[in-house]
């Protein structure tokens, strides 16, 4: 039977380039792209089918940060397939990321030089924004549209008979530092997209409590270092550009400089080469790329409490059932 891999934020960046990488490994599988920009879907679309003329590329049209997107989004998967063998829940957003040069400098020349530059620790802050369904937009896109997703798709991602992978991306920046169950939306601070990448990697251990058992497995990937359109939103391209030589440098010392999509992409494809009952649902796996280039993943534990998972998983269903009843009520009066 065919696979079915279906990917968000597939239109550009590690979407992108997974979406190739992924078709590279296996030209049978359906790729469905879902994406929020469909000019973008479409020519992410004609790209792979010119590389890969015989292939099966969907597209399904998804705002993440939008509930309502999200359901039409799912009723329109559930028409079209009986089974999701990979869900990659790949689409986020940083909104307004600022860097402090003052901030770089002082780490520069200080004991946390080699951990600022690996994650970008005390470097970078952002704004966020309130979405239509009354959420926080990072949070909302980063992880709680996915996470409706998920509970809208169980019925094509669970089976005994035939096992699927939700795969997540990431961060290294995720922290627990920045993370509050009493604020976990991130309504107060300044490290918004750490922490929406802190509450997927919860999610995804308490998604494994909860669903192993039903034959659907998850994991958290972080692709590294990788120029894309969130890293262009930091500073403007000239200024990467002169940086380049570098991050090259970085590489002798730590692995995380991917730099390419196609790079950052290495541990998504290879957890689908893997028997998912046999992965550490309490590991995240880093796209490595070394100083020549070759690509590999490591495997590191994460910093998790399986009772914190499992407060913050009861709170995003309490948040399902609120926003789903809003949705409801909305359609109603419409």
């Amino acid at each position: 039977m065919q696979r079915v891999a279906v990917v968000t934020g597939a239109s550009s960046g590690i979407g992108s380039a997974l979406c190739e990488r992924l078709l590279q490994e296996d030209a049978s599988l359906h790729l469905c792209l879902a994406c929020r920009n469909m000019e973008k879907a479409n020519a992410t679309r004609k790209m792979l089918l010119s590389s890969f003329p015989h292939a099966d590329v969907s597209i399904v049209q998804v705002d993440v940060g939008s509930v309502e997107s999200v359901l039409n989004a799912a009723k329109e998967i559930k028409k079209r397939f009986q089974h999701v063998d990979y869900l990659f829940l790949n689409a986020g957003i940083m909104v307004n990321p600022r860097i402090s040069f003052s901030a770089f400098i002082q780490g520069l020349f200080s004991r946390r030089a080699f951990q600022m530059l690996t994650t970008a620790e005390g470097l970078m802050s952002q704004g966020d924004r309130v979405t239509p369904d009354g959420l926080q937009a990072v949070f909302e896109t980063n992880l709680f549209g996915h996470f409706i997703l998920i509970r809208q798709l169980e019925s094509l991602l669970c089976s005994l008979e035939r096992h699927s992978q939700l795969i997540w991306t990431s961060s290294i920046s995720a922290r627990r530092s920045n993370f509050s169950l009493e604020n976990y939306q991130h309504i107060h601070g300044k490290e918004a997209y750490s922490s929406s990448k802190y509450a997927t990697d919860l999610t995804s251990v308490a998604l494994n409590n909860h669903f192993n058992n039903q034959g659907l497995y998850s994991s958290v990937v972080c692709p590294g270092v990788v120029m894309t359109n969130l890293t262009y939103e930091i500073l403007p391209s000239f200024i990467w550009h002169l940086f380049f030589p570098l991050m090259w440098l970085i590489r002798l010392f730590t692995h995380t400089y991917t730099l390419t999509p196609y790079n950052g992409a290495e541990a998504h494809v290879w957890l689908t080469k893997q028997k998912p009952e046999t992965l550490d649902p309490l590991s995240k796996y880093h796209s490595c790329s070394t100083f020549f280039g070759k690509n590999y993943v490591d495997i590191r534990k994460l910093d998790i409490s399986q009772d914190l998972a499992e407060k913050f998983y009861q709170k995003l269903l309490e948040l399902e059932k609120e926003v789903l009843a809003r949705c409801s009520s909305s359609k109603h009066k419409q």
